[in-house]
């Protein structure tokens, strides 16, 4: 697994050893009961070619914990090395990882449960350091944990309590299209204090925006459907050139869930091509991530929890669904990769989209008002949906 390790000048407070593999055994159960009921095709087959098999998931989990704990933290050589690029998610893309020799169900469980024994003795004996690389480990899997979802919600295959969670109300009904009105001015972007961050979040700035409005709440299923039975995948003059070439040429409508959801439950799988559409429909825009995240902490009220949406700010249902901005994924002013370039610098450029807020399958210990999440505008496997914007009127 390639990477390259950088310094940053923020750190983790140590959480106590006993802590950390508390949770990194609750965050492992997570993992083990998305997939405790599936059959071994279903764990093997690819499902999406954009996605993985859940299997090689599950090995990859195993791969990093090694990587990062066992042999970055610890010392210790990697236990299976001969699996290194296999698991490396940039030496294996997901296209082709379905056609790999990769490991079996049977041996990535007990891959599984080697890593941990390692890890286990590794952090009784070691403690977590400065608890940075602990920290990113655990919530790895966590946010692994997301993208599996991914994965089974396009195969059908979501337990059901999940499919109540991504398709239920957002509490009381409430209408979609009312704004709050933000005051133009600087404020502070980006992660503060010590706490575990990503370097995509750091270093925390001075940005200013000028006087926006912004929807309390997310568009709603039933706001989307009355969108396109008015027309909105037939009327070129809502979509941008790029995003009208690709509907055309994979005849893109609706997404299935649409349909399925609870009319006022925040519209999901939307890509970013219809997302904007939809805004120009309704002569509005996306917002960007730093009007995003000012409306976010605009007021005190405590950031949503758990997979049940919440306020934050004047913003309400935050947390149902990740809400695209109109930005592109850049680095902040003064950005240090951090503990490797692959998380997030590769990724940089106008190719990708910046996200906020997390969704009903993104983990409470994930989810906080300055994460980043990012991807390509045409994608609609992710949790996503939008919430509107425009300049004052």
């Amino acid at each position: 697994m390639a990477t390259t390790v950088a310094t940053t000048p923020d750190s983790t407070p140590p959480q106590s050893p006993a802590q950390f593999l508390e949770d990194l055994e609750d965050a492992r159960r997570g993992t083990l009961a998305l997939v405790a009921s599936l059959s071994e095709e279903d764990l093997e087959r690819v499902h999406s070619p954009i996605m993985s098999p859940l299997v090689w998931d599950l090995g990859h989990i195993a791969a990093y914990e090694d990587l990062w704990l066992a042999h970055r933290h610890g010392g210790m050589a990697l236990l299976r090395p001969e699996l290194a690029d296999c698991y490396d998610a940039f030496e294996t893309p997901r296209a082709v990882r379905g056609d790999i020799e990769a490991l079996g169900v049977a041996d990535a469980r007990e891959y599984l449960q080697q890593v941990r024994a390692r890890t286990i003795a590794l952090i009784s004996s070691r403690g977590v350091g400065d608890g940075v690389i602990c920290e990113m480990v655990l919530r790895h899997e966590l946010q692994h944990a997301e993208t599996m979802r991914q994965t089974l919600a396009i195969a059908g295959l979501l337990g059901p309590a999940d499919v109540a969670k991504a398709a239920g109300p957002p509490g009381p009904a409430r209408p979609d299209d009312e704004f709050a009105q933000i005051p133009a001015g600087p404020f502070a972007l980006g992660a503060e204090g010590e706490a575990f961050a990503y370097d995509n979040e750091r270093p925390r700035h001075t940005a200013e925006t000028a006087a926006f409005q912004i929807a309390r709440r997310p568009v709603s299923s039933a706001s989307w459907l009355r969108f396109a039975a008015d027309g909105g995948y037939e009327r070129r003059e809502w979509w941008s050139p790029e995003g009208w070439a690709w509907k055309v040429e994979n005849d893109i409508g609706p997404h299935p869930a649409l349909t399925a959801s609870h009319p006022q439950a925040p519209a999901c799988h939307v890509s970013w091509y219809e997302a904007d559409a939809y805004a120009r429909a309704l002569d509005a825009r996306l917002p960007t991530e730093a009007e995003w995240e000012k409306a976010a902490r605009s007021a005190a009220a405590e950031q949503p929890t758990g997979s049940l949406p919440g306020e934050a700010g004047v913003l309400a249902a935050v947390g149902q669904v990740w809400e695209w901005t109109q930005t592109r994924f850049h680095g902040y002013p003064g950005f240090v990769a951090h503990p490797y370039r692959e998380y997030s610098e590769v990724f940089f450029g106008d190719d990708y989209h910046v996200l906020r807020g997390g969704s009903w399958a993104t983990h409470r210990r994930v989810k906080s008002l300055s994460f980043r999440n990012w991807d390509l505008p045409q994608r609609r496997q992710i949790f996503a949906g939008l919430r509107l914007a425009r300049d004052p009127r």
